[in-house]
């Protein structure tokens, strides 16, 4: 399975589970991986997007925490860059549940334990 295929079963798990946790309504993709042409790449660039930002946010307050970031990788052989540690470690400190999760049920089973915080 690929991290897109995880994240998609993500998002359709979600919007399945809304009714349960109305919060999932708030849960969106930041859309800054991926290749892109060099003139686009350079728009995204100055208009803010910066390279190693986790690609899910849940901005919803639990157990003490500002709100969720997951960085997503695919089950097997998906590793963090030094600048998503970075982010994810930055956002740590800033009050925020910040972790990588390794597919679907992971990420799944991570906004569950959050929610339910």
């Amino acid at each position: 399975m690929t991290e897109n295929q995880a994240q998609a079963m993500l998002f359709d798990w979600a919007a399945y589970n809304a009714w349960k946790y109305p919060e999932l309504k708030l849960l969106h993709s930041i859309p800054n991986g991926g290749y892109r042409p060099p003139k686009t790449a350079a728009i995204l660039k100055a208009t803010g997007v910066k390279a190693g930002v986790p690609d899910i946010c849940l901005p919803v307050a639990r157990g003490g925490y500002n709100g969720l970031y997951i960085e997503l990788k695919r089950p097997s052989g998906g590793y963090l860059s030094s600048a998503q540690a970075i982010w994810l470690n930055n956002l740590s400190k800033q009050g925020y549940r910040a972790v990588c999760c390794k597919g679907f049920e992971a990420a799944r089973d991570e906004l569950l334990t959050y929610l339910n915080s």
